[in-house]
């Protein structure tokens, strides 16, 4: 059975933060991409690669000191592309108290050694969190596809 998802938790460290004193939205980016590739390995068995992230807010800042989580788990699968959920949440690691900072959905594409997409487990959504995670994360890939779309036109129109 494939890995479905995967928490990574860490303290955020002061070589973590921006010129204002928070966590720097990157270093937030950077993990939100290593969580989501272990996922997606987890869960294809292979080698992937980032295809787009969609709907990535930031409600929050994290501060130095602060545990952070970030929970990356399947909410589509295509062929041989996974659309992955990620909540990124941080709190006081004396009281365990966590409250999200950011969510987005991350896809990746499960890659043979040459580089070409391969076929990848299907996922099946068995719960109501599962099944609305997966509506929400279906929209999210058309958005991202209609962005894409829309920045062709965009550049074409100006030639």
């Amino acid at each position: 059975m494939p890995q479905q998802s995967v928490t990574f938790r860490f303290l955020a460290e002061p070589t973590d933060v921006n010129f204002g004193g928070k966590v720097h939205g990157g270093m937030v980016m950077k993990w939100i991409d290593q969580a989501g590739y272990a996922c997606a390995a987890g869960w294809s068995g292979s080698y992937c690669v980032t295809v787009s992230v969609a709907g990535m807010r930031f409600h929050r800042p994290i501060l130095v000191g602060q545990i952070v989580e970030v929970s990356a788990r399947i909410a589509h699968t295509g062929n041989t592309s996974m659309q992955i959920f990620i909540q990124v949440r941080c709190g006081d690691p004396k009281t365990q108290r966590l409250v999200e900072t950011n969510h987005c959905i991350i896809s990746f594409i499960a890659m043979d050694q040459a580089g070409y997409p391969i076929q990848i487990p299907q996922f099946k959504a068995k719960t109501e969190e599962e099944k609305k995670l997966e509506a929400y994360a279906v929209k999210m890939k058309e958005i991202a596809i209609q962005t894409e779309s829309l920045l062709e036109e965009t550049l074409s129109d100006n030639k």
